[in-house]
């Protein structure tokens, strides 16, 4: 069943209405086509001017958005080859992050990301995409193994937060963050960071340090979540839309803040109204990137890398 959002019912009734005229048409009983043109010029100028005009908690709606293209779905549209890796070799494996080695295009890549679920029983598989520590002790795991073979590395961002359980914290969520924040930034292959869909706070950051940050249009990424942040600051999660407007969340604020390098745009509605499209222009993003970063010396890399985030944040001494 779709799922459809309160500023999108507008543009689903109008594509509705078509469909139901395209009936009539195709019976025989009455020729509307001048007619079904007009509403398709219409909806096209309506789905324009709604999605050109979303404000930053309607962005946040739609990188939240249930049929948005996941990593996996990505990674089946993007790769020609991929296979998966599990375990830390410490503990267990994390089915909220995904991590392994596949081929885009003719390029030999490590490919990292989330993994949310579509149903409640695929969420509580894969965590609701909160990973635990084990699953950023498997993301370094595959990182190194990137490095020792010169492949570069593709993260692609996706969760509402590293899980916040006892056990997470007992296991050494944070140690196993700050572990891979020291280790990404001194990777030697290129690493590329994309946000595909949510990306909040230290979740994210966890396999966030790279040498490009990229957003998709509709994405969002800070350092805590809205209702986190409203929940804190109005003591009522339900000021979440005035939160997400007050922290500036969305691509284009990130890009102004100098903190994401490119935005990349997304088919007209978002990825999930044509996830095939967005994954094709994901794959042409990639392997420009890629095509860049691997032409820089290593050590002129690294040490981009490093200035690139110790210039994030503005603060005075």
């Amino acid at each position: 069943m779709q799922t459809v959002l309160e500023f999108e019912k507008p543009i689903v009734e109008l594509q509705q209405k078509i469909e139901e005229m395209r009936g009539l048409s195709a019976a025989g009983d009455v020729d509307i086509e001048d007619e079904i043109q007009r509403l398709e010029e219409k909806l096209e100028k309506l789905s324009t001017k709604v999605y050109s005009g979303l404000s930053r908690w309607q962005r946040v709606q739609l990188a939240r958005h249930p049929d948005r293209p996941y990593t996996l779905d990505y990674i089946n549209r993007m790769t020609t080859r991929f296979q998966e890796l599990h375990g830390d070799r410490r503990f267990g494996d994390d089915k909220s992050i995904i991590a392994g080695i596949g081929v885009i295009a003719d390029k030999k890549v490590a490919i990292l990301g989330h993994q949310k679920g579509r149903n409640t029983k695929e969420n509580v598989f894969r965590n609701f995409g909160m990973p635990n520590p084990e699953g950023y002790r498997k993301a370094l795991r595959v990182m190194q193994l990137a490095e020792k073979f010169r492949r570069s590395v593709v993260c692609l961002i996706d969760t509402p937060g590293a899980y916040p359980g006892v056990g997470a914290e007992e296991r050494g969520q944070a140690e196993a963050i700050a572990r891979n924040l020291y280790e990404m930034s001194r990777l030697r292959v290129p690493i590329l960071i994309i946000v595909i869909g949510e990306g909040a706070s230290g979740g994210a950051l966890g396999i966030g340090v790279g040498d490009r940050i990229l957003m998709l249009e509709n994405t969002w990424y800070s350092v805590i979540t809205p209702e986190g942040c409203a929940s804190i600051l109005y003591r009522d999660a339900s000021h979440a839309e005035e939160a997400a407007e007050a922290m500036k969340v969305t691509a284009q604020d990130l890009l102004d803040m100098k903190i994401a390098d490119s935005i990349i745009e997304e088919p007209t509605g978002g990825a999930h109204h044509n996830p095939d499209a967005a994954a094709d222009i994901l794959n042409q993003v990639i392997l420009d990137e890629l095509n860049t970063l691997e032409a820089i010396d290593t050590e002129l890399l690294i040490q981009r890398r490093v200035e690139k985030f110790s210039k994030m944040g503005a603060w005075e001494e």
